[in-house]
């Protein structure tokens, strides 16, 4: 899309990647709708620690396990920014990748926790694009010389509206009693393939973002007040274990996604960012 402002929704924006990637469209001078369902933390983001960009910000609290709770709010983000989307940014989600209180997969008790990791993981992603679709699609690209000319000619000048969404690199790779955060990551990719397809009639492309370990939990109100940094979270094991030598940082999962974004010939591709992670024999 170049230098044109672009109109960004991200979920789970409140704290974590999710903020560090409405933080870094917003300095890029885009409009960035937040969503998230964590009150107190959402309102600290916007307001204090977005607040130079108040002018380009606004915000809407949604459980993604409510579908009419974010289709209400894409409805929102669409007339903030004056019937436009541009991008589509599904990172909200569960993020803990086992099972609660040591629990394995001969517990019964963790069906409730697989409901939760595919309605707020997988579901949610869908309904998101889904709602967006109206404010986000172009004319219906037509397979002829007349379609391909109207194409060519807006090459160049933008790369269209993109859904972006944040898997993992669990989907390929698991450690025990992953099965429920593993299996809505992997959904996801299937997800995201069946949609680059079904969607590029209306020139939407969608692709999906892998990270491996992040190291995010500075990026809330806590860390703030604290001080503290990512590097103070960094380990000897984050050289050990990367190719890298170190951890992920929110800004890469951000530099990703604006790749991928600005991608105009990229869609249906799963882009990995774990730091080499994933080709490192253990």
């Amino acid at each position: 899309m170049g230098e044109q402002t672009r109109n960004v929704i991200v979920s789970g924006a409140a704290r974590g990647i999710g903020r560090s990637l409405s933080r870094h469209f917003l300095d890029k001078g885009d409009r960035v709708f937040l969503l998230d369902i964590q009150e107190d933390e959402l309102k600290y983001c916007v307001d204090v620690h977005l607040a130079k960009h108040a002018d380009r910000v606004a915000y809407a609290l949604c459980n993604l396990r409510d579908p009419e709770a974010i289709r209400q709010a894409i409805k929102k983000a669409a007339l903030f920014f004056g019937g436009r989307i541009d991008v589509l940014v599904n990172n909200g989600g569960i993020a803990a990748p086992q099972w609660r209180d040591g629990k394995t997969m001969e517990d019964p008790d963790t069906l409730g926790e697989w409901q939760a990791y595919m309605e707020t993981n997988l579901t949610a992603p869908f309904v998101a694009s889904q709602a967006c679709l109206p404010f986000m699609k172009r004319d219906e690209v037509l397979a002829s010389d007349e379609g391909a000319a109207k194409v060519a000619a807006e090459v160049g000048s933008t790369a269209g509206p993109c859904i972006v969404h944040i898997g993992s690199f669990r989907a390929h790779q698991s450690d025990p009693n992953q099965e429920g955060y593993a299996a809505s990551k992997a959904g996801q990719l299937g997800l995201m393939h069946s949609m680059a397809i079904s969607l590029a009639r209306w020139g939407i492309r969608v692709n999906l973002v892998a990270p491996g370990r992040i190291k995010a939990a500075h990026e809330c109100r806590e860390g703030d007040e604290a001080g503290v940094e990512w590097a103070h979270q960094v380990e000897g094991k984050d050289v050990a274990d990367h190719p890298t030598n170190r951890a992920g940082r929110p800004r890469d999962v951000a530099q990703a996604v604006d790749y991928l974004i600005n991608a105009g010939f990229v869609t249906g591709e799963e882009l990995t960012v774990d730091g080499g992670a994933l080709k490192k024999k253990n």
